[in-house]
């Protein structure tokens, strides 16, 4: 196994920050890279790109919602002897037409060194660590996403499989579609949320209604729309046994997530 540190980009993030202390749980060495991370690194700022990247041998690699994953910096990773791409993609990126995960994708799978790409469902977190924090505590959740399931996904269990495959051998030349243990639609998400935290929260899943939380944004109207056919289009997930298989343990469950999210105050 490569003794060198492995690079963890985006290391203060919902996920970053899980794979960086669980790394360190299981005693590898870390450069938590970021904007305010122990080691800087900012992807608008290619002058902190090789600093960073110096000496490690393995980078997880994630870029902010909208930053692209520049292929410069990949190439500049081999060269300076990174020998593994952990990348933190999403679901159904093929199907949405995301080019800019797309690209990410092309850029390690590419790289000519070990690559695995991860694919993650909606993050449990997204309701008490994300965009949907603000949405639960005034009550309403709006997304043009109607009955339709989602099996999503703890950060902690996206974290283990991206260590397993920093660390581990069996895992290069992987793309691995997670999956929460269980499908919910976000109406349902919201009930459980509701019961446990003590707050009424409802769910409104139709397109119209999300069209009216965009006004004054200035957004495309066609191209929202277009968008949320593609997002519609994906149906229903089917949960799968790949964090199991990977992390060698059960995922978290959504319901699980959600109570110990209430018990620490997360909708206090």
């Amino acid at each position: 196994m490569d003794e060198r540190p492995v690079l963890v980009l985006g290391s203060t993030g919902t996920v970053g920050r899980r794979v960086t202390r669980q790394l360190r749980e299981r005693g590898h060495a870390v450069r938590a890279g970021s904007r305010s991370g122990d080691v800087p690194f900012d992807w608008f700022d290619p002058h902190t790109w090789k600093p960073a990247v110096s000496g490690a041998g393995a980078v997880f690699v994630m870029a902010p919602d909208g930053v692209p994953v520049a292929d410069v910096f990949v190439d500049m990773a081999v060269a300076e002897g990174i020998s593994r791409f952990v990348l933190l993609s999403s679901k159904a990126v093929d199907v949405m037409g995301d080019e800019r995960l797309l690209a990410a994708e092309r850029a390690v799978t590419s790289s000519g060194a070990e690559w695995t790409v991860v694919r993650p469902d909606w993050f449990d977190q997204n309701f008490d660590e994300g965009f949907l924090r603000a949405a639960v505590l005034a009550g309403e959740i709006v997304l043009p996403l109607g009955d339709m399931r989602q099996a999503f996904n703890d950060a902690g269990d996206i974290a283990a499989v991206a260590v397993a495959a920093l660390t581990g051998d069996g895992h290069a030349g992987r793309t691995y579609e997670l999956s929460g243990p269980d499908a919910l639609s976000f109406g349902e998400a919201a009930a459980v949320i509701a019961c446990a935290s003590g707050r009424e929260v409802r769910y409104r899943g139709e397109p119209d209604a999300y069209l009216e939380t965009m006004t004054g944004l200035g957004l495309d109207r066609a191209q929202v729309l277009a968008e949320i056919e593609a997002l519609r289009a994906t149906g229903d997930a089917t949960p799968n046994d790949v964090v199991a298989e990977v992390a060698g343990r059960p995922p978290v469950s959504f319901e699980t997530y959600v109570r110990a999210a209430a018990e620490r105050g997360a909708w206090a």
